[in-house]
């Protein structure tokens, strides 16, 4: 099983490779997805979000749009997989996403990418899950 630190680590890096382990077969878990880090200025990310929650028309039908971290977390990750076919699906179901670090998980070694690091930005331009959730809604 693979533990990955998501502190200060880009989203969509963090993602690609929690998707590789889990086509490979592993077992992935990812902690303190609050804290993972999407590019971009705030106003320009809030809109992008809210614009994709309002084009979904009927709300029972369509692709839910979570306001919670993890599960946000857990769906870039789903995007990352090929989620029409069978290896992808079972995949998907072996990664799992939380906020903060549960007990089970506690005394593991984890992973931190640091060359994914939101330190390596050449500008500070970024938001936080959390942060995003927040502007959208979610409880945190």
């Amino acid at each position: 099983m693979k533990v990955y630190d998501a502190k200060g680590i880009v989203l969509g890096r963090l993602a690609s490779h929690a998707a590789k382990d889990a086509l490979l077969g592993e077992d992935v878990v990812i902690v303190n997805c609050e804290q993972a880090v999407i590019s971009g200025a705030r106003r320009l990310l809030f809109l992008t979000q809210k614009r994709r929650r309002e084009k979904r028309g009927y709300p029972l039908a369509g692709v839910r749009i979570h306001r919670s971290a993890d599960r946000f977390v857990r769906r870039s990750v789903r995007g990352m997989v090929p989620w029409t076919k069978t290896r992808g699906r079972e995949a998907f179901k072996r990664v799992m996403c939380h906020i903060g670090i549960p007990k089970e998980v506690e005394g593991k070694e984890m992973i931190s990418l640091t060359k994914e690091s939101v330190s390596k930005f050449p500008n500070s331009i970024y938001v936080t899950v959390a942060q995003l959730m927040k502007d959208l809604g979610g409880k945190q």
